[in-house]
């Protein structure tokens, strides 16, 4: 059997998704070029050899409609024979690219492979894709009549049914910050970041942290969500959720070389990681953000391991009540949660968070010496992928 294995994942540093960010003024494709052009140079692999490159990218228009994968590979100056594709489940797309990196290699059928996601949130607005239209239809929506809601309505609904505060939902969210800033000021993501040239200089560090931000400070934003339409609906609702405690909307991109144990050693390189166990599940459409919850029990059966087994978890922060519900419904240890922060502090640029996520939690299974990491994602529409990897 050919066994999968990591041997090497970076990222971009986070920008805000704003016209004056640190990304804003880099075209999705050269980011992206950017950060494939330093994973191969710090493998010091042949670029030819690579199979396949699998890109997760949410928001396939504009600037980021040309297969960014293919369009980054070529950008950055690497052999043109090799292929790319591009992977949309929503939020766990380069998770998802993973997977199939993976499972590519676990098959027999390629050996080496890049699994990567980029997403430029101030270039190619989120839903740009959408063109206005519907994208369900009349069929689902007569199945799912009234009507499904906004991921951040869904927040709302996943704090109301595992009775999670607005103060729990601010405390967390001021924890993400503290514990990145943390993270970032004992040089924990150093390894990581790989330097994105921009017309403005180069950029070096995440600017989505905010080391100020306090349960305090927090307290006095408004939700974002309500209205009397929803409050009259879904009465069980105490509005909570805010800019505060959701993911950041951000530029970034993120990329993995994936290659079989037995390619990694003709080729003197040392693995990092293996992939003990992968699932991909759906759950409630309306609800949309608790999927994680059953990705995790699936994918923990499939391992044969108990959630007190693993030493780091990684739980995408698309809002605060998403890593608290799973939490409490686990019984997981806080202090293994998010232990560098997650997208409340760093940003959530969809297509390239998977990979970002994993990254960040190999290099932190690295520093602590700790063994086991597992990884989920909510995705839209009511899905989550779940991943455990072991350190090597």
């Amino acid at each position: 059997m050919n066994h999968p294995v990591i041997i090497e994942a970076v990222r971009s540093p986070m920008g805000r998704a704003k016209p004056d960010g640190a990304l804003a003024q880099v075209h999705p494709v050269d980011l992206l070029s950017q950060v494939l052009e330093q994973l191969i140079q710090r493998t010091g692999i042949d670029p030819a050899s690579v199979d396949d490159v699998i890109c997760g990218c949410v928001s396939q228009s504009g600037e980021q409609a040309g297969t960014p994968g293919r369009m980054a590979w070529l950008a950055a100056g690497l052999p043109t024979h090799v292929p790319s594709t591009t992977i949309d489940r929503k939020c766990g797309s380069s998770q998802q690219a993973v997977h199939f990196a993976a499972q590519a290699v676990l098959s027999g059928m390629q050996d080496v492979v890049i699994a990567c996601g980029v997403e430029s949130m101030s270039r190619v607005p989120m839903g740009s894709s959408r063109m206005g239209q519907s994208i369900t239809g009349t069929r689902f929506d007569e199945r799912f009549a009234p009507g499904l809601v906004g991921q951040g309505v869904s927040a709302d609904l996943v704090a109301a049914r595992w009775g999670i505060t607005r103060d729990a939902l601010d405390a967390y969210a001021a924890r993400s910050h503290q514990r990145a800033h943390a993270a970032q000021g004992q040089g924990g993501f150093a390894r990581e970041i790989v330097t994105i040239r921009t017309p403005g200089g180069s950029v070096t560090a995440d600017e989505t942290i905010r080391a100020s931000t306090t349960p305090e400070k927090l307290a006095g934003l408004k939700p974002v969500f309500e209205s009397e339409a929803l409050s009259t609906r879904f009465p069980e609702i105490r509005w909570s959720t805010t800019a505060g405690n959701a993911s950041q909307m951000t530029d970034g991109a993120s990329a993995m070389l994936i290659m079989s144990e037995r390619r990694a050693q003709q080729l003197g390189l040392r693995p990092r990681a293996r992939f003990v166990a992968f699932d991909v599940v759906g759950d409630d459409p309306l609800m949309m953000l608790t999927a994680p919850i059953p990705a995790t029990q699936r994918v923990l059966a499939k391992a044969g391991m108990r959630l007190d087994q693993i030493d780091h978890y990684e739980i995408n922060e698309a809002f605060a009540s998403v890593p608290l519900a799973w939490q409490k419904e686990l019984r997981a240890d806080g202090e293994r949660l998010n232990p560098r922060g997650g997208a409340i502090a760093l940003g959530h640029p969809l297509g390239a968070s998977g990979v970002r996520l994993m990254t960040t939690m190999l290099h932190a299974l690295e520093d602590s010496g700790q063994r086991y990491g597992l990884q989920s994602m909510c995705e839209a529409g009511g899905m989550a992928n779940a991943t455990i990897i072991e350190r090597l």
